[in-house]
């Protein structure tokens, strides 16, 4: 299914290739951040999923989940070797379990010659390189009916959530709409704190996993996500972090076969 002239290496702008694409209404940072830690060999194109009226509901994830199946179509198309799909709670909408997931990312890398991976899967995958069993889940921004999707799918692929609760759950903000009103970017001291009491909740965990792409404002102003503070999280909590994003370029650089500039965290840092 993928043209024949991607091929030739003489056709190709970059020896690697990644495609990402991203939920509907968000400019992501998923490509520059990718790219931030990769090789000059490798390029990124991305491509944004076309819902209108888009609600960040898991009604409408579940509505036009085939339009997964489209974006790597046109990316197996134009030459990418791989795809990475970003927004964690994907791969939970449709009530589906882990090996339902495995089975839609294999028959789609398969019929399209290029392999596919969803961030939520990839927490799955970089928990078990981990060989972490017990986990707590720090569930940051998520909606309740979000937070719980993906508690439920992190038990079906057979780990003992241990705890997992939001920023209302941790007790830093009141409800679900203040949280909904900052627009996924939070102060910089909350990510550490943050994570202090999640770990605090489960000292028994042996991983803890951050799900969703949230956002945390740097001194100077700017927004970073977790993969910016993996360092920093794993110092002050003394144990393994899982992040989606940092999953997800993980698993795109194991397909590759291409080591990353700079690998911060357990995970990242096992491809060197």
């Amino acid at each position: 299914m993928k043209p024949r002239r991607w091929s030739n290496p003489d056709n190709r702008l970059f020896p690697f290739q990644v495609g990402f694409t991203a939920p509907p209404h968000d400019f992501d940072a998923a490509p520059s951040d990718f790219l931030r830690i990769a090789p000059e060999s490798v390029g990124v194109h991305g491509r944004m999923l076309h819902v209108p009226g888009y609600a960040h509901e898991l009604r409408q994830r579940a509505d036009h989940f085939h339009l997964l199946e489209e974006v790597v179509h046109c990316m197996a198309n134009n030459g990418a070797d791989v795809v990475g799909q970003v927004g964690t709670n994907w791969v939970h909408c449709n009530g589906s379990t882990p090996d339902d997931i495995r089975a839609f990312c294999d028959r789609l890398g398969e019929k399209y010659a290029t392999p596919f991976h969803m961030a939520g899967m990839c927490l799955v995958e970089g928990l078990r390189a981990l060989n972490a069993e017990k986990i707590a889940i720090n569930s940051v921004y998520y909606w309740p009916d979000w937070r719980d999707g993906i508690a439920r799918f992190l038990r079906q692929a057979g780990f003992d959530v241990l705890y997992c609760g939001n920023f209302v759950d941790q007790g830093f903000y009141a409800t679900q709409e203040e949280v909904n009103a900052l627009n996924w970017i939070f102060p910089g001291e909350l990510a550490g704190r943050s994570m202090c009491r999640v770990a605090g909740q489960a000292p028994g965990a042996d991983a803890v996993v951050v799900n969703g792409m949230p956002n945390w404002r740097r001194a100077d102003g700017l927004p970073q996500r977790a993969l910016s503070l993996l360092d920093d999280f794993e110092e002050a909590i003394g144990k393994p972090v899982v992040a989606s994003d940092a999953a997800l370029y993980w698993r795109i650089f194991k397909t590759l076969g291409v080591t990353p500039t700079k690998m911060p965290g357990c995970l990242l840092s096992s491809l060197a």
